[in-house]
């Protein structure tokens, strides 16, 4: 036997080795990111029409570096719930558009062990031109599924997504929730081993949302690993195993849901959105009365804005009234940072006499034992007439405020009970 054959048998035996030892080792994470950074080019001058484009054809553009990630780095594990929560602009949908291969990273390095199935935009990949039907096939085909295993599963993606009327009709037909419907429902039935989710908890009507969060415990039980983008708290306290907050293009914390939670909170609040005098929106009405100022205050009456659940909390408004009506009636009303609105009351539901009110220049309501789930909150405030189409001033989502609390429960607001023996 030649020495050359005598190096080929020991290099194959070394790889069967080799191969056997990493079989025996799987690798423990989904998804790995070192040092990943992104930076975009922007330019100075905006050419938005053909007599600019001429004008400035020989003229110097000069471009700004925008830095959307800053040496990035976590793993996700195999089987994980791994929610990537931040303000607006802190770098998340471009983080899970380069794990997606839509953007190249500028430096750094993504490892991904197993099949992606991405839910990134609406739309995505979707030819306007196309009957939902062909965009079924064209988007399935993208993701990896052959023309046998879209056939076998066509009536159950057309199902899910509710649009077994209107399948052969083009997609540039379809409004902005059934195109999101079919984008969502051909995603999760490609059965890829991650799923890239982008604000999924925004797509279609509350009935379909609730269809999402069930696809959401099927895949817990499943062990397959989803990596999700969210405003939504609640969410990824109810789902995700672990947690990643970004802030300005970096990660200021990775790790337990809830001291994740409980930093993005702080951090938002830290941000200068308490503001008393935000998002006003008053009608033509406006010279009969003004909010001047609100402020939200503890049961001793000092300004402040983070509670523990259970806390009272007390919302004063000072305001100014220019004209002289027969009726006036106050109010406020309070809403989660999912928007959803957790209580409002007035002058007149409340059957409180106004004239203490007009004399002293503001209104205070109190709220006694307020047991909110751990979150931010905002509160709107109004003047009106006897009904609020006479509306004289109003401020929306104005003065945000925080809740803590180390219980356990699922909703907005805590009841108090017990289990009988």
């Amino acid at each position: 036997m030649s020495n050359k054959i005598k190096d080929k048998i020991k290099k194959a035996k070394k790889e069967e080795i080799a191969l056997e030892v990493k079989n025996a080792c799987p690798v423990p994470y989904a998804v790995k990111v070192t040092g990943v950074s992104k930076s975009f080019r922007v330019p100075h001058r905006k050419i938005d029409s053909l007599r600019n484009f001429f004008v400035n054809l020989f003229a110097p553009n000069r471009y700004e570096n925008f830095e959307a990630l800053k040496d990035v780095s976590f793993e996700v594990k195999k089987g994980e719930f791994f929610g990537i929560i931040g303000r607006n602009g802190a770098g998340k949908s471009t983080l899970l558009k380069i794990l997606a291969s839509v953007y190249k990273p500028t430096s750094g390095s993504i490892k991904i062990n197993g099949m992606i199935s991405p839910f990134l935009e609406l739309g995505i990949g979707f030819n306007p031109e196309l009957s939902g039907r062909d965009n079924i096939y064209l988007n399935a085909t993208v993701l990896g599924l052959t023309k046998k295993e879209i056939d076998k599963k066509f009536d159950e993606i057309v199902a899910f997504a509710e649009l077994e009327e209107f399948i052969d009709q083009q997609i540039k037909n379809y409004s902005s929730g059934m195109q999101a419907r079919l984008a969502f429902s051909v995603s999760i039935h490609a059965n890829r081993d991650i799923l890239l989710m982008d604000e999924v908890l925004a797509v279609g009507d509350t009935a379909f949302q609730h269809k999402c969060l069930n696809i959401f415990k099927n895949y817990k039980k499943k062990g397959r690993t989803v990596i999700l983008v969210t405003h939504s708290m609640t969410t990824v306290r109810e789902y995700c195993d672990r947690a990643l907050l970004l802030a300005d293009s970096k990660i200021l914390d990775i790790g337990d849901v809830d001291e994740v939670l409980n930093k993005y909170i702080l951090l938002d609040m830290e941000k200068g959105e308490h503001s008393s005098n935000k998002n006003v929106k008053e009608d033509k009405n406006k010279q009969v009365a003004e909010i001047i100022k609100i402020n939200i205050l503890s049961k001793d009456g000092d300004p402040k804005n983070s509670f523990e659940s259970g806390e009272d909390i007390s919302v004063r408004v000072y305001f100014k009234i220019n004209k002289e009506k027969p009726v006036f009636n106050f109010g406020i009303s309070i809403f989660s940072i999912d928007k959803n609105y957790i209580f409002g009351t007035n002058t007149i539901f409340d059957k409180v006499n106004v004239e203490e009110i007009l004399n002293k220049g503001y209104f205070q309501i109190d709220i006694k034992d307020v047991r909110l789930a751990r979150g931010l909150y905002y509160v709107s405030t109004v003047i009106a007439g006897s009904d609020f189409g006479n509306l004289y001033s109003k401020v929306e989502k104005s003065n945000k405020f925080s809740i803590f609390t180390d219980k356990d429960f699922e909703g907005t607001l805590y009841l108090k009970h017990s289990w009988e023996d």
